[in-house]
């Protein structure tokens, strides 16, 4: 069962650096939000595209918090007996940077839907609250990693100190996470080295817990 579950976590894993390649692609390459346009024309342009932002929102917020969420429990699972104290301490923070990431989806969405409704009525009242949604979004996960990078931290800490994944996977995690607790300070390059790099630890880490459910797998088949 545990070694179903560290497999099962590894392809969370690669699904999640494909949703973060996915995002960057999606708003590095395709979106174009016509931020110099008034309020009607930003309107304009959400209401036609409200189905596949709220697609993106729903698959980079709430389906790679569900994915996380699988991950958190099975790195606590590889932790937990030699490092109880730290891994306990690193998924308390895991668990509480899913619900944030899943609440920002779901918040984004459902603000988008209520400001262009609002939209029809008055698009500057709309478009203030939609300020106010991306903000709150921003605010809980999108633009602030700070709970993310204390969970890489202490999952990195723990590692190092019981040998439980590659020393150099745990010294880029806790590059990472240290990274991810300075975004608390409001800098866009921050965002975007914390981003780039959970795109190589998800990756990376995938490829380990695979490979080590693999050979887990291969040790019980000999042994029986």
């Amino acid at each position: 069962m545990v070694n179903h579950l560290q497999k099962i976590a590894g392809v969370a894993a690669l699904f999640q650096a494909l949703i973060y390649i996915a995002a960057f692609a999606f708003f590095g390459a395709f979106w174009a939000f016509p931020t110099d346009a008034d309020a009607t024309e930003k309107f304009a342009f959400l209401t036609h595209h409200q189905t596949i932002l709220s697609l993106v929102n729903l698959t980079m917020y709430v389906v790679f918090g569900v994915l996380l969420a699988v991950l958190v429990l099975a790195l606590h699972q590889r932790l937990k007996s030699k490092a109880p104290v730290l891994s306990q301490l690193a998924a308390t923070f895991g668990i509480i940077w899913v619900g944030l990431v899943i609440a920002s989806g779901m918040i984004a969405n459902i603000g988008l839907a209520v400001a262009i409704t609002l939209s029809a009525k008055d698009a500057e009242q709309a478009m203030t609250l939609w300020i106010t949604v991306n903000t709150i979004v921003e605010g809980l996960g999108g633009g602030n990693e700070v709970v993310g990078g204390l969970w890489l931290l202490l999952l990195a800490i723990a590692a190092l100190k019981i040998n439980a994944l590659p020393k150099l996977l745990s010294y880029f995690s806790l590059f990472i996470g240290v990274v991810g607790i300075l975004t608390i300070y409001p800098a866009e390059v921050l965002t975007e080295i914390f981003g780039l790099g959970q795109i190589v630890w998800f990756v990376w880490l995938g490829v380990i817990l695979l490979m080590s459910s693999q050979a887990e797998l291969n040790k019980n088949v000999k042994e029986q």
